[in-house]
């Protein structure tokens, strides 16, 4: 029960800006979260703060150590970025185009509808009133598209889509910030995309101003007749005071326009590196060009997508320029000068409707409705290689049992292999005529794989050694949903809309063996890892628990009430009293079979405890108020003669940003009747999987591919301790020289860092004796924190002179309980796996040093 979020995957990028911190951190929004990229140690971790809409602009401070945040519902976010927790929260009156720390850091710049806001950085401290704004600026016509700070924080510079770039000075005094009337640069005829100061290298002095407009255009602003020194006396709109002599003004000029050459694409992106002089622009065409000023030399002029660029970027050092494509969900990290990629991920377009866990629980492989197959590594959140053969929906994945390789099921008609070493399709299943498959098992050994039909209502059965079809298995009258191999022997479990669940011998070809009739569609059926349960979810929310050897209906689950939550803006009742999508349609075990999740088309996915079939947990899986079903009631004030407000799109602003909403899917039809939601995208679970170590799980949401793990804080067991049983106890018992009572102590308090801490202390020699005095219903602890001690201890052998004399001592206990242990042994497996993988990865790499060293060893 102690799962908590952990990462997000499948979609790296959704919208925003993205922002660099630190030189080599990517920070990027992702729906109504952030990820924070590190380039060096490709590794990606998705922040646990959530905001209440998607996220459409972020800002990171000088040192980045603060992180801004501010979605769609002008609510910002004050975020520590280090700890991972919000200091402060804000809520802006309008809508925030553009948000911009000083380079001090002492002050924060929001351009908030057409007025941009002047305000006091908070800091560590707790204060009362956190955020104190100090100054709005009111002088702009339309709402403000772009801001920017002089590097000594005392100019700012205001672009707003009323054509204009405004230049005010920006004076610190005791009481606050003082501003004079600002500078007007005028001349665009688009909205103002960017606006930049450039600095002398030689004298440090901001000498020129650049200025960039969606039309395409680029204009250079210079002082005219003076040295460059910007000062006070820069407005010529300021009157010398009587009885003073009339000071020198100083006036910015237009010193060129340049023309990016890319009519009639627009530009949606740019950015400026004050230290190269460098600009690099994005536009709506896909294209981005890298130029070198104030010459407007172009460097590089490269396509790098269809859809329109959304965030361009540079880093602090400008050797890496980042590009982020909302509508593919595409993010990129590109190093100029070599033309390398340091970083190139690109999520799914379309909802996730499948997941597959390797059997060592390192990779997690994910199927969508945009034809695509992905396969990511759990631990870095990094998607290391797509297949792209499928030409319609993928609907179903099984990893085979050897760990290299993978199956795929589509509505293209086809059931594919894939290999994870050459990373090819090595073998393509298909049927006489045409089907569409959305359900996919293989047998332990792995020589037969099966598929069930949406349209024909049947099961093919393939040998996966030669690739001919075997059996074709009939005897459904619906779409066959759910497939799925006994994990003891070779009987194949169907479900299907027929209202049946049925068994099939596959080897003996006998058919059809036994049928479990429901009364109401079953939607699909999943094995208990022993093999010795079978559960099933229906349409009227109910979840069946069968004994698939004796044929008999254990018990059920009544699952309506737990599953309702969230209430569609389509919806003419509220949520408790309306009828459809309350059911699971996806079902899994955990890994020792105890307790099943289970998710549907609702914003919970419910844990449920199967011996004694009681709720144990829900788990809302967002609180984004930007997808549909989040919210319990809806609130009448925004309900018009012609529909939800927020239904109503009044200006025509998809079509200038140029992101198209998904309403639905290619696999919308999993709830009967179901009416289709013509608005925002509605939030749902897909699948769910439990990793076989059994601490994460994954769920395919509507906001991408949630991974949950277990939380790794302090949990004991209270009926296993008395007065004597203390940490100080186990101190003494080490100073003693009794490493095993201390080891013992240390398991029934189960703290990790004690456990790891008497498990050191234990001589070489000492292993086998202390080995075999663990009692049994420790085993599990002790297991767990040698798998995590294998993680990262660089003492190697000790630790695998601890497993292999558990292994010894234990072994009948161990293979007597395999169903209670097999989540730790698991995870032991996955540790061994790994590091065995690491050292022969560096063992080939240095075979010939290796045997130098061994031929000199050898002669001395």
């Amino acid at each position: 029960m102690n799962y908590r979020f952990q990462n997000l995957l499948g979609a790296p990028y959704r919208g925003g800006n993205a922002v660099l911190s630190q030189n080599t951190k990517l920070i990027s929004p992702v729906g109504n979260r952030v990820s924070v990229t590190d380039l060096i140690k490709s590794k990606t971790v998705t922040l646990p703060v959530e905001s209440s809409s998607n996220i459409c602009r972020i800002a990171v401070s000088p040192d980045g150590t603060f992180l801004l945040t501010v979605d769609e519902n002008q609510r910002c976010h004050f975020i520590n970025l280090h700890c991972h927790v919000v200091l402060h929260r804000v809520r802006f009156k309008y809508p925030v185009n553009a948000i911009l720390f000083s380079p001090n850091g002492k002050y924060i710049a929001v351009g908030t509808g057409k007025l941009v806001q002047i305000w006091r950085s908070p800091g560590f401290k707790k204060e009362v009133f956190a955020f104190e704004l100090i100054r709005t600026l009111a002088d702009c016509n339309d709402k403000v598209t772009a801001l920017n700070w002089s590097p000594d924080s005392n100019y700012l510079l205001v672009g707003s889509k009323d054509l204009a770039v405004r230049l005010f000075y920006v004076k610190e005094k005791l009481k606050g910030i003082h501003t004079n009337k600002p500078f007007l640069l005028l001349g665009h005829r688009d909205s103002v995309v960017g606006c930049f100061f450039s600095v002398d290298k030689k004298t440090d002095k901001v000498n020129r101003i650049y200025t960039i407009a969606r039309d395409c255009y680029m204009f250079s602003w210079g002082f005219s007749g003076n040295d460059g020194k910007i000062d006070e006396t820069m407005e010529d709109s300021e009157p010398p005071s009587p009885g003073t002599p009339e000071r020198r003004v100083k006036k910015w000029g237009l010193l060129r326009k340049d023309d990016f050459s890319q009519a009639p694409s627009k530009v949606t992106a740019c950015d400026y590196h004050r230290g190269l002089d460098m600009v690099v622009v994005g536009f709506s065409n896909g294209v981005f060009g890298l130029y070198q000023m104030p010459d407007f030399v172009c460097i590089h002029l490269l396509s790098i997508s269809r859809e329109k660029i959304t965030t361009a970027v540079f880093n602090e050092l400008g050797n890496w320029l980042v590009f982020g494509c909302a509508k593919l969900g595409q993010l990129l990290v590109w190093e100029w000068r070599s033309e390398s990629y340091i970083l190139k991920q690109q999520g799914h377009y379309f909802d996730v409707n499948c997941l597959a866990y390797s059997p060592d629980s390192q990779l997690l492989a994910t199927g969508a409705d945009d034809n695509k197959v992905k396969v990511w590594t759990v631990s870095s959140g990094f998607c290391f290689v797509t297949f792209t053969e499928h030409t319609n929906a993928v609907t179903a994945l099984h990893f085979m049992a050897n760990n290299h390789s993978l199956l795929s099921a589509s509505l293209d008609g086809t059931v594919r292999a894939w290999d994870l070493f050459r990373y090819r399709n090595f073998r393509t299943f298909t049927t006489p005529s045409s089907r569409q498959f959305v359900s996919l098992a293989s047998d332990q050994s792995g020589e037969v794989i099966c598929a069930g039909t949406l349209d024909s209502f049947e099961i093919f059965v393939w040998s996966m050694k030669t690739g001919r079809l075997l059996d074709i298995l009939s005897g459904h009258e619906g779409p066959v949903h759910g497939l799925v191999f006994s994990p003891t022997n070779a009987t194949l479990a169907s479900s299907s809309w027929d209202k049946t669940v049925r068994l099939w011998n596959v080897f003996e070809g006998k058919g059809s063996v036994e049928s479990f009739p429901h009364t109401h569609d079953v939607l699909t059926v999943v094995y208990r890892p022993d093999g010795r349960q079978l559960a099933c979810s229906t349409l009227d929310g109910q979840i069946h628990f069968w004994d698939p050897l004796n044929g008999e209906l254990m018990y059920t689950i009544e699952g309506r009430r737990d599953i309702s939550g969230g209430r569609l803006m389509t919806d003419r009742r509220s949520a408790a009293n309306s009828s459809s999508g309350k059911c699971f349609t996806t079902l899994c075990y955990s890994a020792d079979g105890s307790y099943i999740l289970a998710g549907g088309s609702s914003k919970y996915i419910c844990m449920y405890d199967v011996a004694d079939q009681v709720l144990l947990r829900r788990f809302q899986i967002t609180h984004n108020l930007s997808l549909d079903g989040v919210i319990d009631f809806l609130n009448s004030k925004n309900m018009t003669e012609a529909g939800p407000m927020d239904l109503i799109d009044d200006d025509n602003s998809d079509t200038e940003e140029g992101v198209e909403k998904q309403t639905r899917g290619k696999l919308d039809y999993d709830l009967p009747g179901a009416l289709p939601n013509r608005g925002r995208p509605t939030i749902q679970t897909k699948c769910l999987k439990i990793a076989p170590t059994g601490r994460n799980f994954v769920a395919a949401t509507t906001e991408g591919v949630l991974v949950y793990s277990i939380d790794e804080s302090f949990i004991f067991d209270p009926t296993d301790l008395d007065i004597d049983v203390t940490p100080e106890a186990v101190d003494a018992a080490l100073n003693e020289d009794q490493p095993k009572r201390a080891l013992i102590l240390s398991l029934r308090l189960n703290e990790d860092n004690l456990i790891k801490k008497c498990i050191f202390a234990i001589s070489p020699v000492d292993i086998p004796a202390v080995a075999s005095s663990i009692p049994y219903r420790y085993m599990q602890r002790l297991i767990e924190a040698l798998s995590d001690l294998l993680e990262s201890c660089p003492h190697l052998e000790f630790m695998l002179r601890w497993c292999q004399e558990l292994c010894k001592t234990h072994g009948n206990t161990i293979q007597q309980n395999s169903r209670n242990l097999l989540p730790s042994l698991k995870s032991l497996q996955k540790s061994i796996t790994r590091i065995h993988q690491d050292l022969a990865d560096t063992c080939s790499s240095n075979e010939y040093m290796l045997q130098y060293l061994c031929s000199v060893g050898a002669k001395k």
